[in-house]
């Protein structure tokens, strides 16, 4: 048999690979302004901090249910100006890959695809509280799901290390 002849055969033994977006939603949503309308008096000088993280949980064979949760905190000093949290989420079939493969899929690939859906919610409501517009910058889902395996194995290590 030939070599092309054997990568056909093993490529037919391997189920197909399937990815479909099947629907998204937004989950959650919260947006507080502790401080108005005093807040609106001041300079507009805020400290920003985002947050992310994503979750996943299967809901039937090769169907996943992924949530992406972003939280950003606006401060003037120590006040909070505003604190929005959206948790954006889809539904995503995922079938015929490795699972090393599926879990790069719904830790990484999946979280890029509904983050400008979360970004605009988020513009959306930060411009509604009376707010100068939030745009988010663009975020490396897949050094973020990197560094998660990097400190999974670092915590598998030391825990061995522990019990040795």
């Amino acid at each position: 048999m030939s070599e092309s002849e054997q990568d056909t055969a093993s490529q037919a033994d391997r189920p197909q690979q399937q990815f479909a977006l099947q629907k998204i939603y937004l989950k959650d949503l919260s947006f507080e302004t502790p401080n108005s309308p005093a807040i609106f008096t001041e300079q507009w000088e805020p400290a920003i901090n985002v947050e992310l993280q994503s979750s996943g949980k299967p809901l039937a064979e090769n169907v996943h249910d992924v949530v992406l949760t972003v939280t950003v905190t606006a401060k003037l000093g120590d006040k909070i100006a505003y604190l929005v949290e959206v948790q954006q989420a889809g539904v995503f079939t995922v079938a015929g890959f490795s699972d090393e493969e599926r879990a790069h899929m719904l830790g990484s690939y999946c979280p890029n695809i509904l983050f400008p859906f979360a970004r605009e919610a988020i513009a959306d409501l930060v411009a509604k509280g009376g707010f100068p517009q939030m745009l988010l910058g663009p975020v490396n889902f897949d050094a973020m799901y990197a560094e998660h395996l990097q400190r999974q194995q670092q915590a598998r290590g030391d825990g061995e290390a522990a019990v040795h």
